[in-house]
């Protein structure tokens, strides 16, 4: 099964987004997705840097691609993803307003943000070029195996969340300006205070959610570390990785060592906790649970 990196769903600096794609080179990953997947205003901080970053992991045998936005409504954010085509790179498509810049018949792949619920809309994306698809992280293991079947009938591979918070939701409005008091226009990046995203307590002070600007993302962190052996049964050809401020490269290294035998399902996830920010919750109920927040160790 091969390791996925998608894009990096925080605002962090210039700086930390070079060194991370800079390190990430040198990890055990096959994939890697490069580019903004939440808001545009971020991009300009670091679109310079995106070439020397994807010629890097290229230099290093990585196969790479450029994400899409998850939310097209800007005049300039159409620009940008019409430039997104013109880059010669395969595009990963987070907003399906992202195929009328595509050409008819170029190969492109599916992110997570897209709902590819059922064998249908596998079948139309493949047609329309669709060589990869990454599932929604919402769906059980049934779907799953069922939208496996039908790749293969389509020659296209699936992919599945494997680690990180979960994409719930994108907005219009950006949860970060608000809690600030700011309007959206002039946020003044406060979403970079949080390189993980912003913890929503309840009233009575319980763990909700986690925002990062007009996005809304689980709290726990999903884990894949007991549902390995079930995911390559049915076929997944790859488990995505979702970027985190510490100790992303122990992750990677982690999972890796996983599925290639060298460590066992409850190492994978002491090595996950200890890499992880302190009070992390894990979660994998989505697959196999009752709740998507349900974590199958208790």
């Amino acid at each position: 099964m091969e390791l996925t990196v998608g894009p990096i769903q925080y605002f962090w600096s210039e700086d930390n987004w070079a060194d991370f794609y800079t390190r990430l080179a040198d990890s055990p990953v096959d994939r890697v997705v490069v580019g903004e997947l939440v808001c545009s205003k971020r991009l300009p901080f670091f679109q310079h840097r995106i070439p020397e970053a994807l010629a890097a992991l290229q230099a290093a045998g990585k196969q790479v691609a450029v994400t899409s936005l998850a939310l097209v409504t800007l005049k300039r954010e159409r620009k940008q993803t019409a430039e997104l085509a013109e880059m010669g790179m395969e595009v990963e498509v987070n907003d399906l307003t992202a195929l009328a810049y595509l050409p008819q018949g170029a190969a492109f792949s599916v992110g997570p943000l897209v709902n590819v619920y059922s064998a249908g809309t596998l079948e139309w994306l493949a047609r329309r070029g669709a060589t990869r698809i990454s599932l929604p992280p919402e769906l059980p293991i049934a779907s799953v195996q069922a939208l496996v079947r039908a790749a293969r009938d389509n020659g296209v591979m699936i992919e599945v969340w494997g680690h990180g918070r979960l994409p719930l939701a994108i907005s219009g409005r950006c949860y970060h300006a608000r809690m600030h008091g700011r309007p959206k226009d002039n946020c003044l990046f406060a979403c970079e205070d949080d390189p993980d995203g912003a913890d929503v307590r309840t009233l009575d002070d319980t763990p909700f959610l986690a925002i990062n600007g007009v996005q809304t993302l689980s709290d726990t962190h999903a884990c894949a570390a007991y549902q390995l052996d079930l995911l390559q049964e049915a076929g997944v050809g790859a488990l995505r990785l979702s970027p985190q401020s510490q100790g992303f490269d122990e992750v990677c290294a982690a999972y890796r060592g996983a599925l290639d035998g060298a460590i066992t399902d409850t190492a994978l996830e002491a090595r996950l906790r200890a890499a992880s920010p302190a009070g992390t919750r894990l979660s994998d109920g989505f697959l196999t649970g009752e709740t998507g927040v349900a974590w199958s160790r208790g």
